[in-house]
């Protein structure tokens, strides 16, 4: 199964990504992560899944802030709000 992104969906979630999240190819393998740090998107909501609270993950990860955190949030929201197209072959 071939995943086609429309290109619009990339440039809407692109714009709408909060200024605190990152993506660079060097840092976690291109995973977005929370700027200025190492901690990616993915970190912070597998704590929230554990049960830590926004303002649990700053003692975690003492170089994120809950600015951080909530921007986390943002991106993921704004990811999980968008339309996907799965082109099978």
């Amino acid at each position: 199964m071939k995943k086609e992104y429309n290109a619009n969906m990339v440039n809407a979630i692109d714009k709408k990504r909060p200024k605190e999240i990152t993506i660079r190819s060097t840092v976690r393998f291109g995973k977005p992560t929370i700027d200025g740090t190492r901690v990616a998107v993915a970190d912070v909501i597998s704590l929230l899944k554990a049960g830590y609270t926004v303002y649990d993950i700053p003692k975690q990860y003492p170089s994120v802030t809950t600015a951080g955190t909530i921007s986390a949030l943002e991106y993921t929201a704004n990811i999980l709000g968008k339309e996907e197209t799965l082109v099978i072959s």
